[in-house]
């Protein structure tokens, strides 16, 4: 199982349990994921760090001073 880090803007978006497909964005050096429909925002990865799965669980959500994070489990 992998666990990635999403940053999310705004509360209510998402809840526990939530099964959400996750879109993959290129930039000129490194990959980026989309939870939804633009729920939440992943960090940059590496080209060796890519998501191959395209669908994942809620397992967490969370507010923190930086504002609200979702951790996704993913089956990898």
């Amino acid at each position: 199982m992998r666990q990635m880090e999403f940053k999310m803007e705004r509360m209510g978006l998402l809840e526990v349990g939530d099964v959400l497909p996750v879109t993959e964005g290129k930039l000129p050096t490194s990959y980026y994921y989309t939870l939804g429909k633009a729920f939440a925002m992943s960090a940059n990865y590496k080209s060796g760090e890519r998501l191959k799965s395209t669908e994942g669980k809620v397992i967490s959500v969370k507010e923190t001073p930086k504002g609200y994070f979702v951790t996704v489990e993913f089956d990898e």
